[in-house]
């Protein structure tokens, strides 16, 4: 048996990787030979990545030679932002980090985006408007089907799909790509919920290390022919086709596999293959020729070819925004607050209101009150710090009402059948009368963990303001942002050996479901022992544990959105976590931009289906 870590959420500084390989480098003995891009291909990406950095004008203004697309304000949320079935030219985009091109090596929302060119799925999210956070299906014929409340799942997959070698994709190249997740220590970084799901004894160490007899991999995925793959889960999960959704359940061919480098030169299913990979230049992708229209109905292709800056700060990104040198930004995080100020009212900015969609994220930030430390394993000295917590104070820390909305509530704005906010002010006398019931009518010192970040420390600062009305003198621990979610605060030994009474975190769900969002967070069941744990506050409450159990019982769709808000509910009441905000952004459409339909679960455009405009 092998040791791993699992994770089920996404939070900034988790599960993101520079690429770099790390454990056993490994191969495939007798891999055909793979494309690589033509010298001369290489220079034509070179020479246009130079021409899109001179896009700017001189002054730093748009260029006027750029027509700027129609549009309105928040176009791109329920609608589409100037529609077009126009095919050709280059889709320009622009981001900061790319973790890896490896499809299960990534955890950056923003790439999973970019993978929708190159990675297909049996299922993937819709693009229509107003539905992203919804799945259909890709190169599966439907949403599968699971005959035993979620435990197996079968999938039957579409004819006509290839690789961009023209081989056909088949069930087994399915379940290959899922068991490369399972070498953790090859093909690290991504997503690994399918560990526990498929693998909970860790008996199996991925395709690397197989030693079941002729390789068969997986006892918990069958595939009986080329078009059926079966899924039997270790425990009801009706939340699965998300996960395969995910482009680490992309297929991957056996016999392309190069181990920790695979992400150098995937092999694509979709309609575009990367031709140049360059850590100065950036990266570009080229039409794939086995890619067949009438195979995928998801993906429209428009553009002949797509180029990606890299490693760009985020005024660099508005810039080439404005300035018509890109057309879109995959980094999720919007514009910054520099260029907002450009907005305004809609007069006299140029158009620019017209071209931004505002969006909250689904990302909240918590605090937390680990259940573990005193004094915060009484409830009612929790409830004093909840009622005393000033959330306006918290929305201006974080930029205003343009950078966040104020939320009471353990449930994203995104999701569906949110329970009503009362958005409550901070309550002195509340947590007066709370701090006698819990034996500290005077208050009392503790100590609270934040990211060292700017952002998180002026939140962090606007708290200790708050708590200290009512006696609740705070300390801050500022903790390195690189580990902070994997070994500062997702570490429950280092969290009550530290004596962290109070946690402040920014969480948020991989799956736009219930589910995902509440499970990890307060589930005791789910609390890790190793790095990564999600469950900050460390809640183990019997009530809590048995709705969850309810609630992934429940018999249809409605009667789940009703348990699940109970889940929500009960946990509150715990006063474990406080909910103090919801992280929003600003997306701005790049003047030549079309088909701009914003795809809520990566936080950008949806660049399977945008165009571009004329030069």
């Amino acid at each position: 048996m092998r040791a791993r870590t699992t994770s089920t959420h996404r939070s900034p500084g988790t599960g993101l990787s520079d690429g770099t390989p790390t454990g056993r480098r490994t191969g495939t003995p007798g891999a055909a030979p793979r494309r690589r891009a033509a010298p001369g291909r290489l220079v034509v990406a070179v020479l246009l990545l130079l021409a899109l950095v001179a896009g700017c004008s001189a002054d730093g203004e748009p260029d006027a030679a750029v027509p700027t697309q129609s549009g309105a304000a928040d176009g791109g949320l329920d609608g589409v932002r100037a529609p077009s079935d126009e095919r050709g030219g280059t889709l320009r985009l622009v981001t900061s980090q790319v973790d890896s091109l490896d499809p299960q090596r990534s955890y950056v929302p923003g790439v999973w985006n970019l993978m929708r060119l190159y990675v297909r799925t049996l299922v993937t999210y819709s693009s229509e408007p107003g539905r992203t956070d919804e799945l259909v299906p890709d190169l599966a014929t439907d949403l599968g089907s699971s005959p035993d409340g979620g435990v197996t799942w079968t999938f039957t997959l579409r004819p006509g799909s290839t690789f961009e070698t023209g081989r056909p994709i088949t069930s087994r190249d399915l379940k290959y790509g899922i068991e490369r997740s399972f070498a953790v220590d090859v093909v690290s970084g991504g997503p690994n919920d399918v560990l526990d799901l498929l693998d909970p004894t860790s008996q199996y160490a991925g395709p690397y290390q197989d030693e079941t007899p002729d390789k068969l991999g997986l006892a918990s995925i069958a595939t009986p022919d080329d078009a059926t793959i079966v899924f039997t889960l270790s425990r009801p999960y009706p939340d699965f086709p998300f996960v395969l959704a995910l482009p680490s359940s992309s297929p991957v061919p056996i016999e392309a596999d190069t181990g920790a480098d695979y992400g150098n030169d995937p092999v694509s299913s979709g309609p575009y293959a990367l031709t140049s990979v360059d850590a100065q230049t950036g990266i570009v992708l080229d039409r794939n020729a086995a890619w067949d229209q009438a195979s995928d109905p998801v993906r429209t292709a428009l553009p002949d070819q797509v180029v990606v800056r890299t490693g760009m700060t985020g005024l660099e990104r508005d810039q080439a925004l404005l300035a018509g040198s890109a057309d879109a930004d995959l980094s999720g995080s919007g514009v910054q607050e520099a260029t907002t100020t450009r907005f305004g009212d809609g007069t006299g900015d140029d158009g620019l209101t017209d071209r931004v969609d505002d969006l909250t994220t689904g990302s909240i930030r918590v605090l937390s009150m680990p259940t573990t430390v005193a004094p915060m394993t009484d409830p009612s000295c929790r409830a004093a710090v909840a009622a005393a917590v000033d959330r306006v104070a918290v929305q201006e820390a974080l930029g205003g009402s343009g950078g966040a909305v104020r939320t009471s509530q353990l449930w994203p704005r995104v999701l569906a059948g949110a329970p009503e906010d009362p958005d409550p002010a901070a309550d002195p006398d509340a947590a007066r009368t709370a701090l006698a019931a819990c034996g500290q009518p005077d208050g009392f010192p503790v100590t609270m963990a934040v990211a060292d970040v700017p952002m998180s420390l002026a939140v962090a600062d606007s708290l200790v303001t708050a708590l200290a009305e009512v006696g609740i003198v705070v300390t801050l621990a500022p903790l390195d942002p690189t580990t902070y979610y994997s070994t500062g605060i997702g570490l429950p030994a280092a969290v009550s050996g530290a004596g962290y009474g109070l946690v402040l975190a920014i969480y948020g769900a991989d799956f736009p479901t219930p589910a995902s969002f509440l499970r990890p967070l307060v589930d005791g069941r789910a609390i890790q022992t190793t790095a990564g744990n999600a469950n900050y506050a460390l809640l183990d409450d019997p009530g809590v544990n048995a709705a969850i159990d309810a609630a992934v019982a429940a018999p249809d769709p409605a009667a789940a959105l009703d348990a699940w808000r109970q889940v929500a509910q009960l946990a509150q009441a715990t006063a474990a976590y406080v909910p103090l905000a919801e992280n929003r952004v600003q997306l701005l459409a790049g003047q030549r931009l079309r088909n701009g339909v914003v795809m809520q679960p990566f936080g950008g455009y949806d660049v399977a289906t945008v165009g571009v405009g004329d030069d």
